[in-house]
């Protein structure tokens, strides 16, 4: 610094490259104050060169706001914005200084348009300084015993580690984030967090009157909807609760200080905790409320459906096209839709067109909208005129012999799968030229109806004469009861399906699987289980459980056998077997294509989010591997077995290494024998997805004739930045999506991490892989970097590795000393 004084030249030499590249001549510098402002592209950075301020464009915006931003990433990084409601265009321009005691932006007309609003001063030490904690404080000085204005008492959508969330007792005033109105435009959203204090809980609000999830109360350690928190082993942050006189708040910090965290309040209506970890400089999503989008409230706006098998997941409802689909484009859908066509009704029209009135759109298996007002009707036809009549009513709904009828737009609507049971069917008004006339219709109705009554009449011939030859053959091979949802087959009855258990489809550590023929002539899997020690009764309650468990994506428990010690299951018999016959395919053999390879990872996937999340009791897989998953005629990923774990017990796992050699697959927790959660699934799910990528065991040899572990090459591929179709299956020939190669590779990478709590949920694999949130790129877990220091060193067999050819076994004979514990 000396020199610097003392030489002009230095100096000079200084200061130019600050003016050429417009930035704040104190590079380094905290503080604005009423001599030093900040203009243009100049910053301010905090002591530790965590945090920089200064004038932001966010995305392809043309407008300037101050934003605080993380300085170590330059990824969706802006955690403060001051004018959200009031942008400048010219930076260079407009002004952050200190006057009359205040921080004020003004913007290119000198018009202070921002301001931190505290008692004015004509005191000349006020200065505001922005701290390595990202809050940015306004104090009169170094000896100002407490600050007169913080960011932290002024949060805009982030919720940073140490900072307050709650309400102040005195001002009556809420600390509540706010979402964005979307990627571009930092203004105050329709979506908000704030806490509750009538029980301490956090809810969400849209547009600050309907709330549509809370945390539920705090008991001292968690909050009642996330007992995860309770947890330190499963959570990576600490909460408190402080209240007094003055204020009620909650605080938290990280429990790793290493990692960086923030909570976000969302443009998709989503409160996200993500996390900053090691070198990545890409945040992660480490969890997320509600979980489903179509959870939130009234996300596609008025006469949007939601649907979360589709992406987008908002879509307008037929005859409706959106309001603004520049804003749609931005993800931004809150504005909703509008008709296409006006409706007759109300349009003073005396004659109607064509003599065509509003007609109506049904719509099945929907979520209906909130708001609706009952009217009492005998059947449909008369809810159907009850709206009709009535120009203000744009959809009705007879449900249970109950009528109800929404005026005005409608919120709120999602689109169910058939398959659930919540689903409603909802009529919405449309103008008539929106919709086919009936009279095109009727003729090919008249002739569906005759179609439908001849058939009918074969049908029922058929089946009378199937019902006789079906009654001939139980009683020659033995009964088959039904109970429930589920047949209670006779063992003869099995044995005769099997051929006496002659064609044997596989085997593991449950038991063998056999093919067999009923006598309907339907094709099906027969397990023999081992080791079922349950008695009678508690089988049966077992198997009728698992029984009522329908998913796509999980094969159907058809029936079972329970007489004396022979315990049997009776599964649909899937065409195109277990996975790794095509997966682990020899060269010239015909190849699983990516497509293909894809849509079952995330078949899989959804089966396993099913298990883990949607059931009445959580059911952990506990052998999830490429056996275990089969494939219907269409390649329609099943996931069998499931249940079996329960059924036998999860003392199995001890032996399930020698057993069934799937070590390889297993997490490190329940080797080390530490009791399994739903994450064990999601470990063995990851190292599973490495093989889809490259078409082989994950412990083969390459063709070099070298033994490594590949996930722990694929994840310093991954991490390191490289070429990730090296790490693709040759006979794939690169016809392959780089975009979605990626994708699963990352999602691999995180699904395998060492620490469960650093593993995504199945629910959150599920949305990765349906694109609806990116993934980012993953440190290395501590097991894996050991097997890259190591690789020649460490051969990692399992024994249901079939393929092992000889050459490899003499290979690794020889290094029989240099062969370590095999540890995932």
């Amino acid at each position: 610094m000396d020199v610097m004084k003392n030489n002009p030249v230095v100096m000079l030499a200084a200061l130019f490259p600050c003016l050429f590249f417009k930035i704040h001549i104190c590079l380094g510098a905290d503080t604005i104050s009423a001599n030093q402002p900040l203009s243009g592209d100049q910053t301010i950075e905090s002591a530790g060169g965590i945090f920089e301020l200064g004038f932001h464009k966010p995305g392809n915006s043309s407008n300037y706001y101050i934003c605080m931003w993380y300085k170590q990433t330059s990824l969706d990084n802006i955690v403060w914005v001051a004018n959200r409601e009031k942008p400048v265009s010219d930076r260079f321009s407009s002004e952050l200084t200190i006057s009359n005691g205040n921080l004020v932006l003004f913007n290119e007309s000198k018009t202070p348009i921002w301001s931190t609003k505290v008692s004015s001063t004509t005191s000349t030490t006020v200065r505001a300084v922005l701290r390595d904690d990202g809050n940015l404080v306004l104090t009169d000085g170094p000896t100002s015993p407490r600050p007169l204005w913080e960011s932290f008492d002024n949060p805009a959508h982030i919720w940073l580690p140490g900072s307050k969330l709650g309400y102040n007792n005195r001002t009556k005033r809420n600390q509540r984030l706010i979402s964005w109105k979307n990627s571009e435009d930092p203004a105050p959203g329709l979506f908000s967090l704030e806490l509750d204090t009538s029980d301490n809980s956090y809810k969400i609000l849209w547009n600050m009157s309907e709330s549509y999830w809370t945390s539920g109360s705090w008991n001292g350690k968690s909050f009642d909807n996330i007992p995860e928190m309770g947890m330190r082993q499963n959570f990576l942050f600490n909460f408190s609760y402080f209240t007094d006189v003055n204020e009620s708040y909650f605080t938290y910090s990280s429990i790793d200080s290493t990692i960086k965290s923030r909570c976000v309040m969302d443009v998709s209506g989503q409160v996200k905790q993500l996390s900053l970890f090691g070198l990545t400089q890409k945040w992660n999503l480490f969890w997320t409320q509600p979980q489903r989008q179509c959870k939130v409230y009234a996300f596609c706006g008025a006469y949007g459906s939601c649907n979360e098998k589709s992406l987008p997941f908002c879509n307008c409802l037929r005859g409706f096209e959106p309001k603004s689909q520049s804003a749609w484009d931005l993800k931004d859908y809150s504005g909703g839709c509008r008709r296409k066509t006006k409706l007759q009704c109300g349009n003073n029209i005396s004659i109607v067109q064509n003599g065509e009135k509003d007609k109506f759109l049904q719509m099945s298996s929907m979520s209906l909208a909130e708001a609706a007002q009952a009217v009492t009707t005998a059947n449909n036809e008369e809810c159907e005129s009850t709206c009709l009549s009535d120009c203000s009513c744009t959809a009705y709904a007879f449900n249970n012999s109950s009528c109800s009828i929404w005026t005005g737009d409608i919120l709120n609507l999602k689109q169910l799968s058939e398959d659930e049971s919540t689903g409603k069917t909802l009529y919405v008004r449309l103008a008539a030229s929106e919709l086919q006339s009936p009279k095109k219709q009727n003729g090919a109705v008249i002739g569906a109806v005759v179609g439908v009554a001849a058939g009918s009449a074969v049908l029922l011939g058929l089946i009378a004469l199937l019902i006789l030859r079906q009654r001939k053959k139980v009683l020659r091979h033995g009964k088959a009861v039904v109970e429930g949802s589920l047949v209670a087959f006779d063992y003869r009855y099995l044995q005769n399906a099997t051929k006496n258990f002659s064609e044997k489809l596989g085997g593991g550590g449950f038991g063998s699987v056999f093919k067999g023929r009923l006598p309907d002539s339907n094709v099906v899997a027969v397990k023999q289980l081992e080791s079922v020690n349950q008695g009678e009764k508690q089988f049966r309650t077992e198997i009728s459980t698992i029984g009522t468990i329908q998913h796509v994506n999980l094969v159907r428990l058809r029936g079972f056998c329970s007489q004396a010690k022979k315990r049997l299951l009776v599964y649909d018999y899937m065409s195109n077997g277990s996975l790794d016959s095509h997966l682990f395919q020899e060269k010239n053999s015909n190849v699983l294509e990516w497509k293909t390879r894809y849509q079952i990872a995330l078949g899989t996937a959804r089966g396993l989010f099913y298990l883990h999340e949607k059931c009445r009791d959580c059911i952990i897989h506990c052998d999830i591997k490429p056996e275990n998953i089969l494939l219907d005629d269409e390649f329609c990923p099943k996931v069998a077995d499931f249940g079996l774990a329960k059924l036998v017990g999860r003392n199995f796992s001890r032996v399930l290494t020698t057993m069934r050699g799937t070590r390889g697959y297993l997490a490190p927790e329940w080797i080390s024998g530490v009791a399994i959660t739903p994450k064990a699934d999601v470990y063995s799910f990851g190292i599973m997805l490495f093989e889809f990528v490259s078409g082989r065991r994950n412990t083969e040899p390459f063709a070099d004739g070298k033994v490594k572990f590949f996930p722990s090459w694929a994840a310093s591929i991954i991490i390191e930045g490289g070429d990730v179709l090296t790490l693709l299956d040759p006979n794939l020939e690169g016809n392959v999506d780089v975009e979605d190669l990626t994708r699963v590779c990352r999602v691999a990478c995180w699904c395998i991490q060492d620490d469960e709590n650093r593993r995504p949920s199945m629910g959150q694999v599920v949305q990765i892989l349906e694109g609806a949130i990116d993934v980012n790129s993953p440190p290395i877990p501590r097991s894996l970097e050991i097997f890259v220091e190591h690789q020649e060193n460490i051969i990692f067999f399992t024994e249901s590795s079939s393929r092992h050819s000889s050459q490899a076994r003499s290979n690794t004979s020889n290094a029989s000393s240099k062969v370590k514990s095999p540890t995932p």
